[in-house]
């Protein structure tokens, strides 16, 4: 049986998958480990998803779509509400607002309610009454995709980590769902097992999904510890970017600047108080800002740097790599 890709119709696809019509969907990864790949979900793994969330949290609710439909977090918001007949309730199109979320929120039906968002979402909710008080109207608030601070957070936020190979979020607050299994590999990286793994890549790659005596595992890109079954993940093992919850990959901007003129380019993440990193590019010998600013004018917005620093010579090893934590040291140099 094929996958039904995500981004020719969630809600079909994601309804094809539940029902059995198709074996499963197909959704690409965030990438946090290089290219977006296209993962393979069973609809029995999204049905597990949905069926030990509904679980841990209490019961089935009425689900406020604000996430993007192609993406896992938004995907299984759909099959939340597909799966419990429950309403599903899309936000508007455009820019997220607290003022779209406050609507959107209040044509959704009376009793329990969940959304998922990303920090930067929430950030820009608590920073507006209408929109911190629209959010008070949840019983659950699913967060992922990055850290948010313990400060502020209100007592129905939720902290979820996953990831598509995942079929999304599989342990809440640190605790994995019923089921689903954590352990640290030997080179620190965070390893899942369960019913909520996918099948595998459409590429046939695999090697992060492995046996261990008997079970299945995947091995993520993620750094954490395990301490009385609570898990911290400490962060990327790569050097991707996390901005407001979304992946960004370095090579494919410093590949855009190059091709502008740039001798090199080294595009880093520096902190930022709302997206929790912004994209800084380091560029040697290149172009003026804005040559260097229509070269990736064809990204993404979030993918754009948000500024552009000149040196004489991006730093390298000795192996003759860019050199990142000193390419950020000098952005970090010039932001102050």
């Amino acid at each position: 049986m094929t996958y039904a890709r995500l981004d020719t119709g969630a809600a079909r696809a994601i309804a094809d998958a539940l029902a059995g019509r198709v074996a499963g969907i197909a959704v690409d990864t965030s990438g946090s480990t290089g290219r977006p790949r296209e993962v393979l979900v069973s609809g029995e793994a999204i049905r597990a998803g949905v069926s030990l969330s509904s679980r841990r949290l209490g019961g089935d609710a009425h689900q406020l779509l604000a996430l993007p439909p192609e993406r896992i977090g938004g995907a299984l918001v759909i099959a939340r509400a597909t799966v419990a007949g429950t309403a599903l309730v899309r936000m508007p199109m455009g820019p997220f607002t607290a003022a779209g979320f406050a609507a959107a929120a209040r044509s959704l039906p009376s009793g329990p309610r969940q959304v998922s968002l990303v920090p930067t979402q929430v950030r820009r909710l608590l920073a507006d009454p209408e929109g911190r008080d629209a959010l008070a109207g949840f019983h659950a608030v699913l967060v992922g995709g990055a850290a948010l601070p313990e400060r502020d957070a209100p007592s129905n936020i939720v902290r979820t980590y996953g990831m598509s190979e995942t079929a999304g979020g599989c342990v809440y607050d640190g605790l994995a769902l019923d089921g689903v299994g954590l352990r640290i590999a030997d080179d620190g990286r965070v390893m899942i097992s369960g019913p909520t793994l996918a099948d595998g890549y459409a590429d046939g790659h695999g090697a992060d999904f492995v046996e261990i005596d008997g079970e299945r595992w995947f091995r993520t890109s993620d750094l954490g510890e395990l301490h009385d079954g609570r898990l911290t993940v400490h962060g990327r093992a790569d050097h991707v970017i996390n901005t407001g919850g979304v992946k960004v990959h370095p090579q494919r901007i410093e590949l855009a600047l190059e091709r502008a003129g740039a001798a090199a380019a080294a595009v880093v993440g520096l902190p930022d108080p709302e997206w929790g990193e912004r994209v800084v590019a380091v560029v040697e010998d290149g172009p003026d800002d804005a040559a260097l600013a229509a070269a990736v004018a064809d990204l993404p917005p979030y993918a754009r740097p948000r500024r552009i620093v000149h040196v004489d010579a991006v730093p390298r090893t000795a192996g003759g790599k860019i050199d990142r934590p000193a390419a950020r040291a000098l952005a970090s140099e010039e932001d102050r």
